[in-house]
């Protein structure tokens, strides 16, 4: 939920009309719902909004809700029961609060993504619909903390519960290769909010703006390739369509540990590809190519790349969420655990 909760600063930042802003936050749930606890949504003092705190049968009662913040400034609880909607069973507290930003804030929050540390939050709430002034949300970055209304410090209540939160560094896709589709991949990943980037080759005659979505596209000589920036919060795709780079840079990237590593490519094509790279490098460990799936993907039935960038797509997110694939409808109990 990092983008997200970025691209809300970004949305503040960004607005040029000085608009006010309330966040509304899902603080507790009770029975199922589209989204988890910790969704959060944007509204400004002319009933605009921006995210989503569910599938859409939620918002409209949030955006009318908010007014009364606007002109009270005071934070409210508000309790909605999809048990009586269609499409939703349960039942979403949500806090209503005043959203302002300090420069303070914007630079320590701006710091904190680039850096790639990771972020917390506390909101303070109540099960029951009120308004009060200990309500809100407190964000802690680093050993400083910051609130979005001026003088808040939550005070202890038997009767006030406190939603914890925690932001990692934002999930960081390398796509080793530009071909079509790494096109794709880029395109589809970054939709998810990842942040993602290109290394090609330094031959590569392409540049950045050929691949929608990615933030960074470099041609560093493979040798000389930076691997200090790949963290637990990244994954890794070598898809260069040439044996030779993908050895090179396999060999590059011999001590690293992602989250996910890839190789796309038929099942031999693998093998013959660790069996070169082990003639140059025979004392690899076998953590290291444990670690190397491939083919890239799960088996969807992909053809195109586009389906293809899905296919990777949907390995990452149930190997980073750490699930076992299967459809929901066999599923038993909630869809979220």
């Amino acid at each position: 939920m990092t983008n997200e909760l970025k691209d809300i600063v970004d949305h503040v930042i960004n607005d040029s009309n000085q608009n006010k802003f309330v966040l509304a936050t899902v603080v507790h749930l009770e029975g199922s719902s589209y989204r988890r606890p910790g969704v959060r949504m944007l509204i400004n003092n002319n009933g605009k909004s921006f995210g989503n705190v569910s599938g859409g049968c939620v918002e409209k009662e949030v955006i009318r809700q908010s007014q009364s913040v606007f002109k009270s400034e005071i934070p409210k609880i508000i309790k909605y029961d999809g048990r009586f909607r269609l499409g939703c069973e349960g039942i979403l507290t949500i806090l209503i609060e005043p959203f302002i930003l300090s420069k303070n804030f914007i630079t320590e929050f701006n710091n904190s993504i680039e850096k790639r540390l990771s972020i917390y939050s506390s909101s303070t709430y109540k099960l029951e619909q009120v308004e009060d002034l200990n309500l809100g949300t407190q964000i802690q970055i680093g050993e400083l903390n910051f609130s979005f209304r001026k003088k808040f410090s939550p005070k202890f209540h038997k009767k006030n519960l406190y939603f914890k939160q925690s932001f990692p560094p934002i999930f960081k896709l390398l796509i080793f290769g530009a071909e079509h589709d790494a096109v794709q991949l880029c395109r589809s990943s970054s939709l998810l909010g990842w942040e993602v980037t290109i290394v090609a080759p330094p031959d590569e005659d392409k540049t950045i703006h050929f691949f929608k979505g990615a933030k960074n596209f470099i041609t560093p000589i493979i040798e000389s390739f930076k691997t200090n920036s790949i963290d637990k919060q990244s994954a890794i795709v070598l898809m260069t369509h040439s044996f030779n780079k993908d050895i090179q840079y396999l060999i590059t990237l011999k001590e690293i540990f992602p989250a996910y590593f890839g190789l796309l490519g038929p099942r031999k094509r693998r093998e013959k590809v660790i069996e070169k790279f082990l003639d140059h490098y025979p004392d690899c460990s076998i953590e290291f190519l444990d670690q190397l799936r491939g083919p890239a993907g799960l088996d969807i039935g992909a053809e195109s790349p586009s389906e293809i960038s899905i296919s990777i797509l949907s390995e990452i997110l149930s190997v980073i969420r750490q699930k076992n694939v299967l459809a929901l409808s066999t599923k038993n109990g909630n869809i979220h655990d």
